[in-house]
């Protein structure tokens, strides 16, 4: 999992006097940023990672397919006695949970974005990401989907792309989190659950 965001893009030359307010002298003054409504400070671990790997996999058509045709091979070795339906079943039930988890660690050990925290800032506008001297920017209309789990609360900002909130490391409580995210995004993209 790589947590990417959409760089903030310059204003052109022709779109400058959108973001721009002329002063009475005839100079230009940027606009103030958007009021911070929320800032998070977050350092991803194993157990949010694994936690989001398992999440994206079961919920995917293959995760629940593989689950599928785990559960029927021990069905099968219920109603023929053959072994090695129970061995195939087990094998792909228990293999993806163990290859998520080794991934995690790997992803934790050799991933230099999770070596620090990442600051997180919300705003009306979007999410800026920040770490050390990088920065990156999301509008809201980046984020495909809000999702939660038992440990975390995960926005989508791509396929593949995600920003993962262990509730634990969220300031004010999951809820600070959940209210922010649903005043800015349509409701049928918050699939939450408290």
């Amino acid at each position: 999992m790589e947590e990417t965001m959409e760089e903030e893009k310059e204003p052109s030359e022709a779109g400058a006097g959108a973001e721009t307010e002329p002063e009475e002298n005839g100079t230009e003054e940027e606009k103030e940023p958007a009021e911070t409504e929320l800032e998070l400070e977050i350092l991803m671990n194993f157990r949010a990672l694994y936690d989001y790997l398992l999440r994206h996999s079961y919920s995917s058509a293959a995760g629940i397919l593989g689950s599928c045709f785990g559960v029927a091979g021990i069905l099968l070795f219920l109603s023929h006695r053959h072994v090695l339906y129970l061995i195939m079943g087990l094998v792909i039930l228990f293999y993806l949970p163990v290859e998520l988890a080794r991934r995690a660690k790997l992803t934790m050990l050799t991933n230099p974005v999770f070596k620090k925290p990442l600051r997180y800032r919300f705003s009306a506008d979007g999410i800026e990401v920040a770490q050390g001297e990088d920065r990156s920017f999301v509008g809201w209309d980046g984020c495909t989907k809000a999702v939660s789990t038992k440990k975390s609360i995960i926005l989508y900002t791509g396929k593949n792309n995600a920003c993962v909130f262990p509730r634990e490391q969220i300031t004010g409580g999951a809820e600070t989190l959940i209210s922010v995210l649903a005043s800015h995004m349509e409701a049928k993209r918050v699939k939450i659950k408290y």
